[in-house]
């Protein structure tokens, strides 16, 4: 049975032969760094999967930080890789698996299902001592078949003409949802009507994602009446929200989509509107 959401570090150890992986390692300040640490040493098998080069299309001052790539560009990038539509493919980075679940949101909207992301990430596999490599390892070609899933995404006017009748879910920290600093994007603040769920509350002390069961309960709070359907995902440039989206896909929440373009693609035209809110003494 294909794994869809999450694997256990044990789980991946027992089918590195059989597997493909894919290492995301991204530091947005030294966006070359995940790579060369790729390089030095990864988990037996991986590729790599950089998420400016690979896993976005080229910015054009109007598209946000991280615009999706063009579709039968990622499919081709797919298919240089070796990937198999029988592949079960599993995607880690070195953080709480925002990069990860990036590449994983973008193989379902091609109709690759059977994708998950490792619970943990590179910290728990080696805090457990688990294999490294500096191996780097090559598939033969494939072309990989087109099952797009358009739907699953949508676009500024979208947003900007339904986000009163959808729910917007912000998954950046409460500090930048609420305007307070802006450490990346060049304007502070939220899409009107957004309501924040920060993607580091989907994991626990440890590191791993929290039980479906505690997720569902956190997100429905959020939710409310919404169904999972109303709900469009979003957040600086379309890669942190894909945490959230994972975290709903965990707690049995399907069907919620993606404004990739995110606040970076929002604020690029001055005259849409922008929401703040005051500081809360002591929150963040």
């Amino acid at each position: 049975m294909s794994l869809t959401t999450l694997v256990s570090t044990e789980q991946l150890q027992q089918h590195l032969a059989d597997w493909r992986i894919f290492d995301c390692r991204h530091d947005l300040a030294e966006p070359d760094l995940g790579e060369a640490q790729y390089r030095e040493a990864h988990i037996p098998g991986a590729v790599f999967a950089h998420l400016d080069r690979d896993l976005s299309a080229p910015r054009d001052g109007r598209n946000g930080r991280h615009p999706l790539p063009y579709p039968g560009a990622f499919i081709a990038w797919l298919g240089q890789r070796g990937l198999r539509p029988e592949d079960q493919v599993v995607c880690y980075d070195a953080g709480n698996g925002t990069v990860a679940a990036r590449l994983w949101w973008m193989m379902r909207w091609v109709g690759h299902d059977a994708v998950a992301v490792l619970d943990g990430g590179l910290a728990k596999w080696l805090a457990e001592g688990r294999p490294m490599s500096a191996e780097l390892p090559s598939f033969p070609h494939t072309q990989y078949p087109v099952m797009m899933r358009p739907d699953r995404a949508v676009g500024v006017g979208f947003v900007a003409h339904q986000r009163k009748s959808m729910l917007l879910l912000d998954a950046r920290s409460p500090k930048r949802y609420r305007g307070e600093e802006e450490p990346i994007d060049r304007v502070a603040g939220h899409i009107p009507g957004a309501k924040n769920r920060y993607c580091a509350d989907n994991v626990g002390a440890e590191g791993t994602f929290k039980s479906p069961a505690a997720l569902k309960r956190e997100l429905g709070e959020i939710l409310g009446d919404r169904t999972p359907a109303e709900v469009v995902n979003y957040c600086g440039s379309g890669v942190a929200a894909c945490h959230n989206l994972l975290a709903m896909e965990v707690a049995g929440l399907t069907g919620a989509k993606l404004y990739a373009g995110s606040w970076s693609d929002w604020i690029t035209d001055p005259k849409r509107p922008i929401a703040r809110e005051a500081a809360r003494d002591g929150a963040g």
